[in-house]
């Protein structure tokens, strides 16, 4: 059976309809500034081929919309628009789940934490942390949560400890990865990901927003969901991205990704419509 096509970067795909996402809120701002743009951003990854749109909820929460200046009720009700506004656009589309990105506190801290897992939260602190906007999620009509860009084995076992809680809730779960054997803390991947081992909600483990040129080697220590970013570097001095980012390539090598045993495909940063489309063509 062929993976299941994920879509790609939600973000970029959105810049290039003209969005400024210069904030600390990046595309979640958009739910309030400008959620039409959301929904269009969601169908063209569906008519590119995608069998999941992930909502724009990975750097939304109610601390963070409060910090913005707005309500924790209107933060609760901004939550459950990312989902509204995936369903509606997968119902024109006509085919297609909608996945709720649960994004890491360090999407919320904004500082890039979630490559590297340096928090000042502990486990316990990271599930209450998680605990509203999660909640929210599991009860706003999406298909499954997408716990995703998960640096450390504290934040999985903090997921984890809410996904227990909530035996209902399916989902996937996915690290960012410093190499081709550890998330981004140091873990070994095999050791976090044997923490949702018995969790049968859990559909999928693997990992996002991680380089290509890792993915073969996740894949052979457990990886079955894999949606790497599209392995450019930032020039910080000369402010452009190094690297090609070339669809035709992308799909080829999620081909390669298929063939090893992954069962769930897509892109994450820098990836486009264009790269999913790719995808899809090198499956089928």
């Amino acid at each position: 059976m062929n993976p299941i096509v994920l879509d790609g970067g939600l973000a970029t795909h959105l810049e290039t309809l003209g969005c400024d996402l210069s904030d600390d809120l990046w595309s979640a701002r958009l739910l309030a500034d400008d959620p039409g743009v959301i929904r269009q951003a969601h169908l063209d990854y569906f008519r590119a081929g995608a069998d999941v749109a992930t909502t724009a909820s990975y750097q939304a929460s109610v601390p963070g919309f409060v910090r913005h200046g707005l309500t924790p009720q209107q933060a609760r009700d901004l939550i459950r628009l990312s989902v509204t506004l995936a369903v509606q656009a997968r119902d024109e589309a006509g085919h297609g789940l909608v996945a709720a990105s649960v994004g890491p506190y360090g999407a919320y801290l904004a500082n890039g934490a979630e490559y590297t897992g340096d928090y000042d939260l502990d486990e316990d602190g990271l599930a209450e942390w998680h605990r509203e906007r999660f909640e929210i999620l599991a009860g706003a009509g999406a298909d499954l949560l997408a716990c995703e860009t998960i640096p450390s084995r504290a934040e999985a076992r903090a997921l984890a400890r809410l996904l227990r809680e909530t035996p209902s809730v399916r989902a996937w779960v996915t690290f960012s990865c410093r190499d081709g054997e550890h998330v981004s803390d140091g873990t070994p991947f095999e050791e976090c990901a044997a923490i949702f081992a018995d969790l049968p909600q859990v559909v999928a483990v693997g990992v996002n927003c991680t380089a290509p040129r890792f993915i073969p080697d996740l894949i052979k220590h457990g990886a079955s969901i894999v949606y790497p970013n599209s392995g450019e570097t930032w020039d910080a001095a000369d402010r452009r991205w190094l690297g090609l980012a070339d669809p035709v390539e992308f799909g080829r090598a999620a081909a390669g990704w298929a063939s090893l045993g992954a069962r769930y495909v897509g892109g994450c940063c820098r990836t486009t419509p264009a790269h999913i489309r790719e995808i899809r063509s090198h499956l089928t």
